[in-house]
């Protein structure tokens, strides 16, 4: 029987993986960093010391990975401030499923950058948790920030549904244990094998119901 639902946050209910993207590699860029395709794909499902790192020693920024994530959290404050990238039929999805279930946010986000999102969406008062992956030990694909979320609303993580979009996360959901919805990153999309892990793909947050989650 499942007992709780537990979304992430980018890709989920925030378009956001480019804006991520853009906001990174214009700041290696700037600073004469060795920025490559493959970089925001490493870089998804890292918790912000991870990421951080990564951009200080892979891709040569000189700041420490403190100043680095300090300003990569403000340059996406301020493109939420301008405009935020809420997916189509997410905010339903959550005001549905609300009303039968305690929701919880697992995200790599940091946490200003979560509050933010739920906030500017009217969305925040719906969720009984929210942790970030900076709270946890480790980033996505391991399960940490899953545990956390279900150890925090007080389900057990087999009761427990997972809504994620991309392979890390559909990694760490399933590693937790839960049941896994795919609702797969059309930018970045998830590895056949990742892909493979859900229980259930959804083509549209609108069928992310009731029934779909207890089914």
């Amino acid at each position: 029987m499942i007992e709780a639902v537990i979304f992430d946050l980018d890709g989920v209910v925030v378009d956001s993986e480019q804006v991520w993207d853009e906001v990174r590699e214009r700041l290696v860029r700037e600073a004469g960093g060795r920025w490559h395709e493959g970089a925001q794909a490493d870089m998804m499902g890292m918790s912000s010391p991870e990421w951080s790192r990564y951009m200080h020693e892979e891709l040569g920024l000189l700041e420490t990975p403190e100043e680095i994530n300090e300003t990569v959290v403000q340059r996406m404050l301020e493109r939420y401030g301008e405009e935020l990238p809420l997916i189509e039929g997410a905010v339903a999805a959550v005001r549905r499923l609300a009303a039968h279930f305690p929701l919880a946010v697992a995200s790599s986000s940091n946490r200003p950058l979560i509050d933010a999102v739920l906030t500017r969406a009217g969305i925040a008062g719906l969720f009984d948790v929210t942790v970030s992956s900076e709270e946890v030990a480790r980033g996505k694909p391991a399960p940490d920030v899953y545990l956390e979320a279900a150890a925090r609303v007080g389900v057990e993580p087999a009761r427990c549904t997972a809504v994620e979009d991309s392979s890390n996360g559909l990694r760490a959901a399933r590693a937790a244990g839960m049941r896994v919805f795919a609702f797969p990153n059309l930018r970045y999309p998830p590895a056949p094998d990742a892909l493979a892990l859900a229980d259930v793909v959804l083509d549209s947050l609108d069928q992310l119901t009731r029934e779909a989650v207890t089914g």
